[in-house]
């Protein structure tokens, strides 16, 4: 797989199901409620069943062979 998209944050933490909407990973709030609980969206190499899982800066994520990483803004 690729490098990771850096994708950087306003913050200095992030909830898990905003920051896939960000990273354009998703389109909707329902949608990353959906592929979370399908167990489809990996946190630093370990799934991550959690859609407020806080996100900070050097967390690396992987959706459908998507990789985006948190960076500070």
């Amino acid at each position: 797989m690729s490098d990771p998209v850096d994708v950087p944050i306003e913050d200095d933490s992030i909830r898990l199901g905003q920051f896939l909407k960000l990273a354009n990973l998703i389109d909707s709030g329902s949608e990353a409620k959906m592929v979370i609980a399908e167990g489809l969206v990996r946190v630093n190499d370990e799934v991550e069943l959690r859609r407020g899982r806080q996100l900070h800066a050097g967390d690396v994520v992987v959706l459908a062979g998507h990789k985006v990483r948190v960076t500070s803004g």
